[in-house]
């Protein structure tokens, strides 16, 4: 009976706690031929399993119900998908991109969960920003109406997503950018081997060593470990224009975001 109560409890807190402005906009690329999408960006916050209030920026296409969670590299914040959120919009998925209690800034986008845990005293270490992630699977789960959701994590949060992803029932699928044993404490390796569902594993060229000794293989799901033929660059920002052969980086998620779309929905 306190389990319910504590859950009715925490689910309130996370109606209450949402503060969603819509801004449209226009910036996702539109190959000729495309109808412009609908897209708006909502700023919202929630709280974490410990009370702390994680901002979110939710990025909506054509109303669509968010379907990807999108997290954050160290010293970073939501600010790493700006464009990267714009362009999974233009291939018809609405995200959410959260503030970890892990992180700084990036892209001009203040990390204002990692500041808030500063001011009350909290711990930001790499593993305490797992109740975050878990918190905003929570938190999607409830916006897209139950349906669950695929996680996508960026250098420590890549090897945070691989771990709560195994097991998480809410999430059919992971994407991991520049995953490694970067948590401490854990071996990862030993954590991913034996996965269930469909991952997608990538990084720079020279990390693909790093990637190669997590040893990950997959049962009823399948392991795309994309490796590129360019010098790529750490974390998501392999997707960034900036990255030269990010082209190619895009190629390869949108096969796997496809396969997931058709054969694990």
């Amino acid at each position: 009976m306190n389990k319910i109560i504590l859950f009715l409890f925490f689910i309130g807190l996370v109606i209450s706690c949402q503060t969603k402005v819509k801004e449209p906009v226009k910036e996702a690329e539109i190959k000729e031929g495309q109808s412009e999408p609908n897209i708006f960006v909502m700023k919202t916050t929630f709280p974490s399993m410990d009370g702390l209030l994680i901002s979110a920026d939710i990025y909506e296409v054509n109303g669509l119900k968010p379907t990807i969670l999108l997290c954050h590299q160290a010293g970073y914040s939501r600010g790493e998908y700006k464009d990267t959120a714009l362009q999974l919009n233009k291939l018809g998925y609405s995200c959410v991109a959260i503030d970890q209690r892990s992180g700084n800034n990036i892209n001009n986008i203040q990390n204002e969960t990692a500041q808030r845990a500063l001011e009350e005293g909290l711990s930001t270490s790499y593993l305490d920003a797992k109740q975050d992630i878990e918190a905003a699977i929570d938190f999607m789960f409830i916006e897209n109406e139950n349906q669950p959701i695929i996680l996508v994590g960026s250098s420590y949060s890549a090897s945070l997503v691989l771990l709560i992803g195994k097991e998480n029932l809410k999430v059919k699928a992971v994407v991991s950018f520049s995953p490694g044993e970067y948590l401490k404490g854990i071996q990862l390796s030993k954590k991913v081997k034996d996965y269930t569902k469909p991952v997608f594993v990538t990084s720079s060229q020279k990390e693909i060593p790093q990637v190669d000794k997590l040893e990950m293989n997959t049962v009823n799901g399948f392991l795309y470990h994309f490796k590129p033929l360019v010098k790529g660059i750490h974390g998501s920002r392999v997707l960034w224009k900036s990255t030269k052969g990010n082209e190619t980086y895009w190629e390869a998620l949108e096969v796997f975001l496809e396969k997931v779309k058709n054969e694990f929905s």
